[in-house]
């Protein structure tokens, strides 16, 4: 925990700043078909441990944080299985068919690399936003059901962005491009800011046309203030 800060918008509501946060792509129910993911929140007759379960901290053990964390991140995971099966494939096609399969490490050890944040990060902002750019309204997938759009950091991560919903847009990729480099930014009321004389205007014409992005109706989807303060003052060239 970095630090805490009030809600803009409701009152005695806080926000706690965690930083390397990473969201799972869905929400994991304590029990599924297979049983409950914390053993102690089940009795021996299959009935629920209430006093357990009303406890605000329990300890887990390692077996149980890994099966959590690996029901959490389960459409990543299986995003990076599919990748790395097409490269497999690749390398066939081009003669490496006995190149050894790449290890599969175990979900802890694999949440703090770059690829799985990545795509930890990019699931939970497509998924808000819909697979739809914010600032044009664009909504491409090809015949595979991947989606064109991406999901952009407001606040850079070699700048100290953290891999947060609160600090991502989904942006086309043309849009993603700009925004990076500051051509376009975002005030707080969610109106679109664009750098005078420096965007074409074959681009300006994707944007929508009443310069405002579309942001996801839930407030803890919505882009944190403090990320998109940070991108006017640090990025934006306007």
């Amino acid at each position: 925990m970095q630090r805490i800060e009030p809600d803009p918008v409701r009152d005695g509501h806080f926000y706690g700043i965690v930083s390397d946060y990473l969201e799972f792509d869905h929400s994991v129910p304590f029990r599924e078909d297979h049983g409950s993911y914390e053993q102690g929140l089940t009795k021996p007759d299959g009935s629920t441990n209430k006093g357990a379960f009303g406890r605000a901290v329990r300890n887990l053990s390692d077996a149980e944080y890994d099966l959590i964390l690996t029901a959490g991140f389960n459409r990543v995971l299986e995003e990076l299985r599919k990748g790395e099966r097409q490269r497999r494939s690749d390398n066939d096609i081009q003669g490496y068919e006995d190149e050894p399969a790449t290890f599969e490490r175990p979900v802890v050890e694999r949440l703090v690399v770059r690829p799985f944040r990545d795509a930890a990060f990019a699931a939970a902002v497509k998924a808000a936003y819909a697979d739809t750019c914010a600032m044009t309204g664009l909504k491409i997938v090809n015949g595979g059901g991947r989606t064109e759009v991406q999901a952009a950091h407001i606040r850079p991560v070699a700048h100290r962005g953290p891999d947060s919903v609160r600090n991502g847009l989904a942006l086309s990729g043309t849009i993603h491009w700009i925004f990076d480099r500051g051509l376009v930014s975002i005030d707080e009321d969610h109106r679109l800011l664009v750098a005078k004389d420096r965007l074409p205007d074959t681009v300006a014409r994707l944007l929508h046309a009443d310069r405002r992005v579309r942001v996801p109706r839930r407030l803890d989807l919505q882009p944190h203030p403090q990320f998109l303060r940070y991108h006017r003052t640090e990025v934006f060239k306007g």
